[in-house]
Parts: C-alpha cells; sequence; structure tokens
C-alpha cells in the first residue's frame, strides 16, 4: 500500500548517452490486502456473533409450542434461574425490587410484552408469584418460553 517507483526515459538501447532518467511516483493503489484483511474480520463476526447471544443457563422445560414472530425491539425477558434467583435480561435482581424496577421499565417501553423464562425444576407457584409481579409492574402480555418439540398432548413427540 505504498508508492512505487516507474522508470521512465529514453527508449531502446541507448543507455547513458547523456540523458539522465527521470522517475516518477506510482500513484496506484493495491487493495488486494484490504479486500483480504476485511473478509478475515467478515468470516470472525459471522463466526463470534451467535455466541453473544447467551442468556442465563437455565434447562427449559419442552413442549409441543411454536415459536413466536420476532420483534422490533428487544424483548424483556425475565429469567428464574435453578437456584432461585431472578434475572432481569441478564442482571439479577431481589424479588422485593422487582415490580418498582418493572414499573418504570413499563413507563419507558412502548411494548408490554414480557417473557419469562423458567426452569422446569421451579415448582409452579414460584412462577405464579412472578406472573402476578410482572402483571403488578404493568405487563399484562406475558409469553412463557420453552423447547420446541415437546410431548404432546397426543402421546407422541418428544
Amino acid at each position: 500500500m505504498g508508492a512505487g517507483v516507474i522508470q521512465s526515459g529514453g527508449g531502446g538501447g541507448r543507455r547513458g548517452r547523456g540523458r539522465r532518467r527521470r522517475s516518477r511516483v506510482m500513484a496506484e493503489i493495491n487493495i488486494t490486502p484490504f479486500v483480504d484483511v476485511m473478509l478475515v474480520l467478515l468470516i470472525i463476526f459471522m463466526v463470534a456473533a451467535p455466541l453473544l447471544t447467551v442468556g442465563v443457563p437455565i434447562k427449559l422445560p419442552k413442549t409441543a409450542a411454536t415459536a413466536l414472530p420476532t420483534e422490533k425491539e428487544e424483548p424483556l425477558t425475565i429469567t428464574l434461574a435453578p437456584d432461585g434467583k431472578i434475572m432481569l435480561q441478564t442482571t439479577e435482581i431481589d424479588a422485593t425490587a422487582l415490580i418498582p424496577k418493572l414499573q418504570a421499565i413499563s413507563t419507558e417501553r412502548a411494548d408490554k410484552k414480557v417473557y419469562l423464562r423458567a426452569d422446569g425444576s421451579i415448582p409452579y407457584s414460584r412462577v405464579a408469584q412472578v406472573m402476578g409481579a410482572l402483571n403488578a409492574g404493568g405487563f399484562r402480555d406475558i409469553g412463557l418460553v420453552t423447547d420446541p418439540d415437546g410431548p404432546k398432548l397426543n402421546g407422541s413427540g418428544g
């Protein structure tokens, strides 16, 4: 990516006959190394992007439900971890601070949809308590997140 020198001067086989050869600067840029670097960066980002969407590791229950369509806004997610911790997105939050925090978030967001992720080992009563807190916090549209391809009620699958 530097400038080169091109020799110009007399033609043919006449060398050293009193004429000085003059050199001029080559003004062309070689973009091949630039393209190579950009392709390598593209591959690195394509491989790394799926790794950045990791949340709190929990074992979701399996159901026969299909996936919901994607949203324009990043969805609000509440996670109930197997050890009983409540996570707002990826931040741990105390149960007593959950409702005030949800009320503050509810006033800022246009979308009132929230996704509840609960480990399969969490008692249903605890899930119901958190759903009540979500309702008290201003979120009435609650989606329960599950793994697809679970057992169906007709006895097949999973």
